[in-house]
């Protein structure tokens, strides 16, 4: 069979069409990578453009929780000091409802623009466990803007109570397996989770009652149908200080300013039982990154206002800077923490 020499390529003309066709490609490539960096440029321009301008009208805190507590307090005293370094009113949008689960649904659905922010908490950090599905996701929905406080929980007998110590309990416990409740708020809450936490980590036989509020719980401590109670101390504080009711032991990391000879469960070495309530500002997933960083500059500000640190430490309420990052890593940790105490406890989700 004869070939035609002009029916195939010479090796030369392949060798040409190659270095054409790269060539094309390194021209295209460059044209891509360009206009991708245009893209990148503008982006970033008018992000900051954004940022200049921000913000331009109110900014609402969503804080999942009714007007009073601790939560809304500390929102509205660090609010009210943000309004003054932003130059437009922060307000404060009461959502309570399903455990948080309203509010933090209102806010993962907003609009990322900085004007819809969330007060988030150990709340949120516990629902990612405790739920069998939620309508938003803990952690992909909100970016931590930066934390506010955190609160200390007090282990917490009757003024009559036989128990003067938490190591005098925690041995009673050990020798009447079965024999004493711990009371705490409802199930998921922090003060529950830290029973909990506290039943575990001191390996006691103890049963953990929940009930409707801190005042159900105080009410049982002092009726006696409770033996001991861990609740959030500035709540409480007034009633201790009226010595109607004695503090074992602190939860926290160290010891409280307003009950300074009270020792933490650390020192008292029973290792593992710290735990603490807390809160923080978050905002919608994909808010820009130069309004994320206004805003935590300007939450810092307020926490290290000297009038605003007065008024937070006043109600037991532990100020707390820190970065985005930072709060974000605390949110994460805390989801862990939480999933830990739940799944060992065996609580059912809800």
């Amino acid at each position: 069979m004869k070939i035609n020499q002009y029916a195939l390529p010479s090796l030369n003309q392949l060798m040409l069409n190659s270095c054409m066709l790269n060539s094309w490609a390194r021209q295209f490539t460059k044209l891509v990578v360009g206009a991708l960096s245009v893209l990148s440029v503008f982006a970033l321009a008018s992000s900051a453009l954004h940022a200049q301008s921000y913000p331009v009208k109110p900014i609402r805190i969503v804080v999942p929780f009714g007007a009073g507590g601790v939560a809304d307090l500390t929102a509205r005293i660090v609010a009210q000091k943000m309004s003054e370094g932003l130059g437009q009113s922060v307000v404060i949008d009461n959502r309570p409802g399903a455990g948080g689960v309203v509010a933090a649904d209102l806010v993962a659905k907003s609009e990322p623009d900085g004007y819809t922010l969330f007060l988030i908490s150990n709340g949120t950090a516990v629902s990612a466990s405790l739920m069998h599905s939620l309508p938003f996701d803990p952690v992909n929905d909100f970016v931590n803007l930066g934390l506010l406080a955190t609160f200390d929980i007090a282990i917490l007998v009757n003024s009559d109570s036989k128990f003067n110590s938490l190591t005098e309990l925690i041995q009673h416990a050990k020798s009447h397996p079965g024999a004493l409740n711990v009371g705490s708020i409802n199930i998921g809450s922090t003060q529950n989770l830290t029973a909990e936490l506290f039943k575990s980590t001191a390996a006691l036989d103890v049963q953990v009652i929940p009930f409707n509020g801190t005042p159900a719980v105080m009410t049982a401590l002092k009726g006696g149908q409770i033996d001991v109670a861990t609740e959030i101390l500035g709540p409480v504080l007034p009633q201790i200080k009226s010595k109607n009711f004695k503090v074992l032991a602190l939860t926290s990391e160290q010891r409280s300013a307003a009950l300074p000879d009270t020792p933490t469960a650390k020192e008292l070495g029973v290792k593992g039982l710290i735990a603490a309530s807390w809160n923080g500002l978050a905002a919608p997933a994909k808010t820009p990154k130069a309004v994320v960083d206004r805003l935590n500059k300007e939450i810092n500000l307020a926490l290290q206002n000297p009038v605003t640190e007065k008024k937070l430490l006043e109600l037991n309420i532990n100020p707390k800077v820190s970065t985005p990052a930072q709060a974000q890593e605390w949110y994460l940790n805390e989801i862990k923490v939480w999933a830990r105490v739940i799944e060992k406890a065996g609580i059912a989700k809800q």
